[in-house]
């Protein structure tokens, strides 16, 4: 009876037992609700291809889809206190940080790395929504001053992908000190003379919008993301007025002057080289040509002799003006005083 315990019965149970499937093979879509496979959800760079809504990236998915060939460097950024204010809301501070260390396996919520992007030298900070929404506290500020050093000691243009809800708020003042810090770190980049783009994706909200997100040489978005300092709802029950359609979104803004540039995912990385491209060369991109300048003509006055009818005896003297009785009209300097 080995043999049917053993081989038949497992054969028999396996044909009735159901398969697992794992968790991540399907990704259904937050706008369309359409179930997209994983495969092809990479292969779109996390854009549906049913109605093109773009998806939240990673901040090493951001590189990796940026750098030339997936080579890059990143940087390890300076250390800094963990929980300064011993801040504790439902949990403490400390461990929330754990917890989102270990979620995403990185440290923080920014990543710096320096590479080839169409064959020129760029640094890049990129943000990670993943960890604790992307909040900017010491740790973040540090991470754009680095990158800011990084990229004026390479002469390399520096190009921040930010993806954030605004300050940590369980940093207090410290995280709102990393505002003019990280507006000092941007002012490094151009008083080196080096170009400053600044990538505004889902979401970019709060204190990183009032500080280094809105101070880019260029400002480039990705198609339907979210940039504003506060929130849409929060607005409207301050103003009590209901906001246009499509209020704080990447199209809304270029309309109205605020971003530069709304691109699709899919052609981000080609549009950041030719922008490279153009702001890295150091002549002019077509030849000066002078135009040749014609002399302007001397006018000599008449001389005396000009004034000299050689048919008559007399010097031909201009006419005077008269007034109606007949009568000279002298100059003013000559009239007089009557």
């Amino acid at each position: 009876m080995n043999w049917l315990t053993n081989f038949v019965r497992p054969k028999i149970r396996a044909l009735y037992t159901k398969k697992e499937v794992p968790d991540n093979l399907w990704h259904k879509c937050p706008n369309c609700e359409a179930m997209i496979f994983h495969r092809d959800m990479e292969d779109n760079l996390r854009v549906c291809q049913h109605c093109g809504f773009h998806m939240r990236l990673d901040a090493e998915s951001r590189l990796k889809m940026l750098f030339d060939e997936d080579e890059f460097q990143v940087i390890e950024l300076p250390k800094v206190p963990v929980d300064p204010l011993k801040f504790r809301d439902q949990k403490r501070y400390s461990d929330r940080l754990k917890e989102a260390q270990t979620k995403t396996g990185k440290n923080d919520a920014i990543r710096v790395a320096h590479g080839k992007m169409g064959g020129m030298q760029t640094v890049i900070a990129a943000f990670d929504f993943g960890f604790m929404g992307g909040s900017m506290g010491i740790a973040v500020g540090e991470g754009l001053l680095a990158a800011a050093r990084l990229a004026v000691l390479q002469e390399a243009p520096l190009i921040v992908v930010p993806s954030s809800g605004g300050a940590r708020m369980q940093e207090g003042i410290l995280s709102l000190m990393q505002m003019p810090r990280s507006t000092i770190a941007v002012q490094m980049v151009k008083e080196a003379g080096l170009p400053y783009i600044v990538v505004l994706t889902d979401p970019t909200t709060g204190g990183v919008t009032a500080s280094f997100a809105m101070l880019g040489d260029l400002h480039i978005a990705e198609k339907g993301a979210q940039i504003g300092f506060a929130g849409a709802r929060v607005i409207e029950d301050t103003i009590r007025e209901t906001l246009p359609e499509g209020f704080q979104r990447s199209e809304y803004l270029m309309e109205h002057g605020m971003v530069d540039m709304v691109i699709h995912r899919k052609d981000l990385r080609a549009t950041l080289i030719r922008v490279l491209d153009l702001l890295g060369r150091p002549n002019p991109s077509a030849e000066i040509v002078t135009l040749p300048t014609a002399e302007p003509e001397t006018v000599t006055p008449p001389s005396e002799a000009d004034l000299i009818d050689p048919d008559a005896d007399e010097t031909v003297t201009p006419t005077s003006a008269q007034t109606q009785s007949g009568e000279p009209l002298e100059p003013a300097g000559d009239r007089p005083d009557r």
